[in-house]
């Protein structure tokens, strides 16, 4: 009888187990919002990578540090893809298999996003991408209904330093970008905006992504032209090149650059006298002023000061901050029900949402939450002015 009893007391202890085991699973699940992201920590853009990261960072810290969203704190999975899109879709596919996200917000890269939809990842899924870090019109015309952007498109950017440079009296226009969706997207932009003022490109030209110092070729073909201006839809190293290669020869037009590009590097590359008098467009609020009048930049300072103290404030860290933010609010706004399903319909149906000063609008179909652009220029002892 008493081996009877042992047996039977032991077996319900083996059946126990794994209940207890998934009840704490569920438990935990039920205390955290997971959230995935793949962004480029290696390779040619890291520094944008880390930087985006750092800024998300800090407000998810903050956000934890107040108890988190009803209860649940924010859980970051991150992977590194070093850009390359066939590492984005394979760690996306991990993520989504293994730690269950709600969301996937702050990837990186323009062929990244397009080898995602190229799979039908995001829609197999149900499952929403907010603020990727590209203004590629490719990945928002015709419109994936789970892919939100917060940032202005390369078209809007490269139009705005169309415009600006024109009202200076430029007339001759060169363009230099990189071979992919990225790159292209720019030249229409600015192709578009000539064909407004009715004028065309004296020249363009163009590298490899995969190969961002080879720009000797394209350096040449845009010298040669003799332009008042270059419109550059390059990343930093192909910018920094294209600088040294034209300014070495003496060419003295104006140079512009998308927002892409990280003025901190332009600087590293080129040192300050080349870099002097470059222009970059910006399509988030400037995140250099620890007293702007703009609520958000004052509180991302905060944020970072002390949850990212060793981190970079850029653009790029500004633009992972308000990209958290807006990700917290769709979280939010699910209150008991922080759903794949409930976030992507929030995120749907988020119309002039404030972020203290920058404003993020979807609605119905739009899935393009801020056109904002504005012009800086990097000004002498490697400052950048707006």
């Amino acid at each position: 009888m008493h081996d009877v009893r042992r047996f039977v007391n032991s077996s319900l202890r083996l059946l126990a187990a794994p209940l207890l085991a998934f009840s704490a699973l569920a438990a935990h699940a039920a205390n955290e919002v997971v959230i995935g992201q793949v962004v480029p920590l290696t390779g040619v853009i890291a520094g944008t990578g880390d930087e985006y990261s750092a800024g998300a960072a800090a407000y998810f810290a903050s956000v934890n540090a107040k108890g988190g969203v009803y209860g649940r704190k924010i859980r970051v999975v991150q992977k590194d893809d070093a850009y390359k899109p066939e590492a984005t879709v394979a760690h996306t596919k991990e993520i989504l298999e293994k730690d269950n996200p709600v969301a996937l917000f702050g990837y990186v890269g323009t062929a990244n996003i397009a080898a995602l939809n190229k799979n039908n990842i995001l829609t197999d899924n149900k499952i929403a991408l907010l603020a990727p870090y590209t203004g590629a019109e490719e990945l928002r015309v015709p419109v994936n209904p789970n892919l939100f952007h917060i940032r202005a498109s390369y078209p809007d950017e490269t139009a705005k330093m169309v415009e600006h440079l024109y009202t200076l009296g430029l007339r001759k226009f060169a363009v230099f970008y990189q071979n992919d969706g990225f790159g292209k997207g720019g030249l229409i932009g600015a192709e578009r905006a000539l064909e407004k003022l009715k004028l065309k490109a004296v020249a363009t030209g163009h590298y490899d992504r995969t190969k961002p110092d080879d720009i000797d070729a394209a350096a040449k073909t845009i010298g040669d032209a003799q332009p008042d201006a270059v419109i550059m839809v390059a990343v930093n190293k192909a910018s920094s090149a294209l600088i040294k290669k034209l300014r070495d020869s003496g060419n003295r037009a104006r140079l512009f650059s998308i927002s892409v590009v990280n003025f901190k590097e332009l600087l590293k590359n080129t040192g300050d006298e080349l870099a002097r008098g470059v222009g970059i467009s910006q399509v988030m609020p400037f995140p250099y002023n620890m007293a702007s009048p703009v609520p958000v930049v004052r509180e991302f300072h905060a944020a970072m000061k002390q949850y990212q103290p060793t981190k970079t404030v850029s653009y790029a860290s500004m633009e992972g901050f308000i990209a958290a933010k807006v990700l917290v609010e769709a979280v939010k706004r699910s209150r008991a029900d922080p759903s794949r399903e409930r976030i992507l319909q929030n995120l749907a149906d988020m119309r002039d949402f404030d972020t203290g000063g920058f404003k993020v609008n979807f609605g119905g179909d739009n899935r393009v939450g801020s056109r904002f652009v504005e012009v800086t220029v990097i000004g002498s002892g490697g400052r950048l002015l707006r």
